[in-house]
């Protein structure tokens, strides 16, 4: 019997390109790691779904480690993943499951914006960082905790480099939009804008950057546009991962996910407000972002807000937001990669 797995877990996409990029970044892990099984799943948009890929991990194992391949925690990383968790620890008892936190914001996740950013600046005719904006182009969220991620990574970003504008965008949920951004600087006199979009993998929404980033430079003939690639395959990305599975394996404190387990997110999905599994669902999803941040703060905007506060006298937040997100490129925004 094998004693340990890991599990990558990915978002999936409906661009084909994206999930065979996560599949070889599994496969370049291995080779980083010949010592370790590793399996991947990916929450939507593939036969592999979670449910599946926990199962293949399970089998023969005594222990599990789930690793989202994931930058910022909402609904899928706070509701799904835990629940199907939960699911797996009932079917398959005799073997210990613990889920590592996602990628976030962190010192790694800096280290290669900074570098992409410092490549982007060396390809222009007049890399003068004062009169060039920067904008970091997130896929946006109804969690207010993964909108607030990307912003810290856009001020680190001004913090250390030397450029005076430093803008966040996110490419549908919520606002504001890369257009109005860069309308803004134009305004304030940039020749040069840099869009860094913070995605890991190829998927729609890269593609729809790429459109987007060409009207606009039909719209601005007179500033200079950069786009640089989505950054999966860096080796930081390799390196925090495998700090992910050291401290699990260690048992470091707070190495695991405080979402798994949450006695308020077990109480939201008995009374219907968390997120949903898509495992027979794959053509058509419907985002919950669960705002849930440690100590616990829950986003959740429905009508039975008030029931849930008073049952729980908590000091969190309840707000449910069911964002019904399409990964489709018409006018209706979402958020899949």
């Amino acid at each position: 019997m094998t004693t340990e797995t890991i599990l990558l877990v990915g978002h999936g996409s409906r661009e084909a390109s994206g999930n065979e990029e996560i599949e070889r970044f599994a496969a370049q892990w291995r080779q980083r790691q010949p010592g370790w099984r590793i399996e991947v799943c990916f929450i939507e948009f593939s036969e592999i779904t979670l449910s599946e890929g926990l199962r293949r991990a399970a089998t023969d194992a005594r222990r599990v480690m789930v690793v989202p391949l994931i930058l910022n925690a909402a609904g899928h990383v706070k509701m799904d993943i835990p629940q199907a968790i939960d699911a797996a620890r009932l079917r398959f008892p005799q073997v210990q499951f613990l889920y590592a936190p996602h990628l976030s914001a962190c010192d790694h996740i800096l280290g290669v914006v900074k570098r992409r950013l410092k490549f982007a600046m060396q390809g222009l005719d007049m890399p003068d960082p004062t009169t060039t904006g920067v904008v970091i182009l997130g896929r946006g969220s109804s969690d207010r905790q993964a909108n607030g991620e990307m912003a810290k990574m856009a001020r680190w970003v001004m913090e250390e480099t030397d450029h005076e504008l430093v803008d966040l965008a996110f490419t549908g949920i919520t606002y504001p939009r890369l257009e109005k951004v860069v309308q803004r600087q134009h305004l304030l006199g940039m020749t040069q804008v840099v869009v860094l979009p913070y995605y890991l993998f190829n998927g729609t929404l890269v593609e729809r950057i790429k459109r987007q980033v060409d009207n606009l430079k039909t719209q601005y003939p007179t500033i200079r546009f950069t786009l640089t690639a989505y950054f999966g395959f860096e080796r930081e990305i390799f390196e925090l991962l495998e700090e992910r599975v050291n401290d699990l394996k260690r048992g470091v404190p707070e190495s695991r996910m405080p979402c798994d387990g949450c006695k308020y997110r077990e109480f939201g999905v008995e009374n219907g407000m968390g997120g949903h599994h898509h495992d027979d669902a794959m053509a058509h999803h419907h985002e919950h972002e669960h705002g849930h941040d440690h100590p616990h703060e829950h986003a959740h905007a429905h009508p039975h807000v008030q029931a849930i506060v008073q049952v729980h006298p908590h000091p969190h937040s309840h707000q449910d937001a069911h964002e019904k997100a399409h990964d489709h490129d018409h006018p209706h925004e979402h958020a899949h990669p």
